[in-house]
């Protein structure tokens, strides 16, 4: 009898729709300190609102989204703020706690 599971990728991205949710996964991938990492989860957070909604929002085309939200992407400061900012995010700088 085959046990009938869901795929994570759907409360994934139910998740990700709430901004705080989406905040607190930035973060957690920026800390692993990799920027491929963090585009991954952009990626992820970008494709839970859709990325057809996002190009139409911040005036880029779904392929340069895609570039730039590839492993490889190296997006500009203001792609970036704009698809921040088309899920409700903005940048933000904190003081690193040394300890």
């Amino acid at each position: 009898m085959k046990k009938v599971t869901e795929k994570y990728e759907n409360n994934l991205k139910a998740d990700l729709l709430d901004p705080v949710e989406a905040a607190e996964y930035l973060n957690a991938a920026l800390a692993d300190g990799s920027h491929e990492v963090f585009l991954m989860a952009l990626k992820d957070v970008a494709n839970a609102k859709g990325i057809s909604e996002i190009a139409r929002e911040t005036k880029l085309n779904r392929e340069n989204l895609y570039r730039i939200l590839s492993t490889q992407g190296n997006p500009k400061f203001k792609s970036l703020s704009s698809v921040l900012h088309s899920v409700g995010l903005k940048l933000s700088v904190e003081v690193e706690n040394r300890a």
